[in-house]
């Protein structure tokens, strides 16, 4: 019966497809793809309401890429016109100082030493906002004069320049820490000053130069006391400070904040330490004064958005819209903007992932969303403002996860692909009508050659709640009744799924699969597939239902007779380390090789704002932390875990990686161990191919049991 199933599973994969050509082993070893396998797609950008510029990725015979207005409308294609005379003005940082760049003219701004972050030209272009020793700054262009706005910053005290907590998990790294906003009418700036004094500091020590450095870091662990922090108002020509109306001595988080449009309000996001009561002000630049004209609370928690994704303000019909899971899926609301509710725009189990575009006089959203079709999938939709008229725009059984709209709405360019289909590009319209393919990445020669099988499947949880979805890559020449070693490549987390139906064939995919080993992502139930409703299994509980619902995927590979269960491989990242590290330890009676980078090992040990918001503290939540770090379950391990971290770690401590292998060490326990000098959380350059390499290996010795061919080691 086994075997008449595994035939069943592979019959879509036989019969043409054996007549096609093997890719060339060597070109796979080396990362490249055959000749004529794929090709780019095309760069579009929108320069109207029906006009793109197309730049073709295929240089033709001079050497050039392609580059062509195209009405999309008509198919008319015109040359470009010529590029603009007066290129915009930019500030460019060299050797600390400002310099005003206007074409190839620059000129020096600033006279001093000390390093200028996150320059921002004024809305009106008169001024530049910049940070420098922790304090804020503006550059007048029309005076020619330096005006320090602030005058109290310290290595603890940041005016206008964030702390790492917020960083990292509040505002997001492309921020580069900037924690200022100009009004759009260039009269005040809005800033965020913290105090991180009585945050603890954590000291990496750097081992290169002959006495080494310390690097002190403020960074507070779960439980520890937070950076303050205080929102103010000041004008580009100094003054005094005017402060929002909040306690700065209050546990709580402020979100990336959001200008009114005519400048009379700063929207601020809000949230309680435990992450469990968010409310939404408008806070007045002249007096501080707050008005809350939003509220939300959760009996697990609920993350502070980016302000454009949290809200968008419609001022001329006085009215928001609201993005919330509350409901246990992401959905969209109307409110006026005093906060009276009005309705919601969408409703059901399917998560809105983002808005398009709005078009106010219509009163329509156009939206993107997976679970409506399928939650492995991403559609444009559109629907009126009352929830009426939902109509999916996208097409086929792709996933379009790219979608870019024109201005006015009329036209949206999708890039769209499944697992067996590489990328195209179409243009559709307002109504979903297919107006133009503008591109495919399929190859003229990609029929030629044979593409290692992939499908996604749907496994039952053990619970019967959830059907979990899984992406296998198959050997290339699968035998009835063989058993095959399985690499499980996992990020896993709180919404951090990883199980799409969208192309993923890459070199070293292929050539695993010629090799004999089966490749799988997996995602458990609170992946984002199933909603927040799947998200809230996560609270007070990280670790435990990702690795049984993760478990079950596996059981069902091996009842399948395809997985061998002496072989069962599992490799991740961060909270993939982490998982890893859960899976040979925890999960090891399943788990039997584990390839871990810089992994969290006990949540104590990261920061407050990521833990807490899924954990709380660990006063509150001791059973949970016990249950869900690493070192509670050293006792199961078995099998053999390869552990890798950098020494210079800022944001997952190597201290994680040492106390597991210290709880190792004194249990008798042998495993893998490497350490990369001077690297952060992630590393590229000569490290980075060692590392590849030595995961290379890994799977080469542990999993597929034979020698690394010559030459794939870099």
């Amino acid at each position: 019966m086994k075997k008449l199933t595994l035939m069943l599973l592979l019959l879509p994969f036989l019969g043409p497809a054996q007549q096609k050509q093997d890719m060339e082993t060597r070109l796979l070893m080396d990362g490249k793809a055959p000749a004529g396998f794929l090709q780019q797609l095309p760069d579009v950008q929108w320069t109207g309401g029906n006009t793109l510029l197309i730049t073709e990725n295929q240089p033709g015979d001079n050497g050039e890429n392609r580059q062509y207005i195209l009405d999309v409308a008509t198919g008319k294609t015109t040359a470009p016109g010529p590029a603009s005379s007066t290129p915009a003005p930019a500030i460019v940082v060299k050797n600390n100082d400002l310099y005003l760049k206007k074409g190839e003219q620059e000129t020096r701004l600033t006279h001093d030493a000390a390093e200028k972050k996150n320059p921002v030209f004024s809305p009106d272009s008169s001024y530049i906002a910049y940070t420098k020793n922790n304090d804020l700054y503006t550059f007048s262009l029309a005076a020619g004069k330096e005006t320090r706005l602030t005058h109290d910053g310290t290595t603890t005290i940041r005016n206008g320049y964030a702390t790492w907590v917020y960083w990292e998990e509040i505002f997001g790294r492309p921020t580069q820490f900037r924690a200022f906003w100009w009004s759009p009418d260039s009269r005040k700036i809005a800033y965020m000053r913290f105090d991180e004094s009585k945050t603890p500091m954590f000291p990496l020590a750097y081992s290169q130069g002959q006495h080494g450095f310390v690097e002190e870091t403020r960074y507070p662990k779960s439980g520890d006391p937070n950076p303050t922090a205080r929102i103010g108002f000041i004008s580009p020509d100094g003054g005094n400070t005017v402060w929002a109306d909040f306690n700065e001595q209050d546990d709580q988080y402020f979100g990336w904040p959001k200008w009114r449009s005519d400048g009379a309000g700063l929207l601020v996001q809000w949230i309680n330490r435990g992450n469990d009561h968010l409310k939404l002000y408008q806070v007045s630049p002249a007096t501080g004064a707050k008005k809350e004209i939003y509220t939300e609370t959760q009996n697990t928690w609920i993350n502070i958005d980016e302000a454009d994704d949290r809200l968008t303000l419609l001022e001329e019909s006085g009215e928001m819209i609201i993005s919330s899971d509350k409901s246990g899926w992401q959905q969209l609301y109307l409110y006026t903007t005093d906060g009276r509710f009005k309705n919601k725009i969408t409703d059901g189990r399917f998560t809105v992932t983002s808005v398009t575009g709005i078009d106010p006089k219509s009163r329509i959203v156009y939206f993107q969303a997976r679970g409506i079709e399928n939650t492995a999938r991403y559609d444009l939709y559109r629907v009126g403002f009352d929830g009426k008229g939902l109509k999916r725009l996208t097409f086929g059984d792709y996933s379009h996860r790219q979608v870019i709209a024109a201005p006015g709405l009329r036209y949206f360019v999708t890039t769209y692909s499944n697992l067996r289909t590489p990328p195209q590009m179409a243009v559709i319209d307002n109504q979903g009508k297919q107006v133009r393919l503008l591109g495919n990445a399929r190859g003229t020669h990609f029929d030629r050659y044979r593409v290692a099988a992939t499908e996604l499947i749907r496994v039952k949880s053990d619970d019967g709640r959830y059907e979990l979805p899984l992406v296998i890559t198959y050997p290339e020449n699968m035998e009835a009744g063989k058993k095959y070693p399985v690499l499980i490549s996992i990020y896993g987390g709180p919404n951090a799924g990883t199980v799409y139906d969208q192309w993923n064939w890459s070199p070293t995919r292929q050539l695993y699969a010629r090799e004999g080993l089966i490749q799988v992502s997996l995602d458990h139930r609170a992946s984002g597939h199933f909603g927040k409703e799947g998200l809230n299994f996560l609270h007070r509980n990280l670790g435990y239902w990702e690795m049984k619902d993760y478990i079950t995927q596996v059981k069902h590979l091996i009842g399948k007779g395809l997985a061998d269960p002496g072989r069962i491989g599992i490799t991740g990242f961060s909270y993939g380390g982490y998982l890893t590290c859960y899976a040979l330890t925890y999960g090891s009676h399943i788990f039997t090789h584990g390839m871990a980078g810089g992994s969290v090992t006990d949540w104590k040990y990261y920061d407050s704002a990521y833990t807490e918001r899924f954990m709380d503290t660990p006063s509150e939540n001791p059973e949970g932390y016990t249950s869900s770090s690493v070192l509670t379950h050293v006792p199961k391990y078995r099998g053999v875990l390869q552990i890798v971290h950098g020494d210079m770690d800022d944001n997952v401590h190597l201290q994680n990686s040492l106390r597991l292998i210290s709880d190792l060490q004194d249990a008798g326990k042998e495993f893998d161990f490497m350490l990369y000098p001077g690297a952060r959380h992630g590393w590229g350059g000569a490290k980075g191919i060692h590392y590849q390499n030595l995961k290379t290996g890994f799977i080469y010795k542990h999993l597929l049991k034979k020698p690394v061919p010559e030459g794939l080691l870099k």
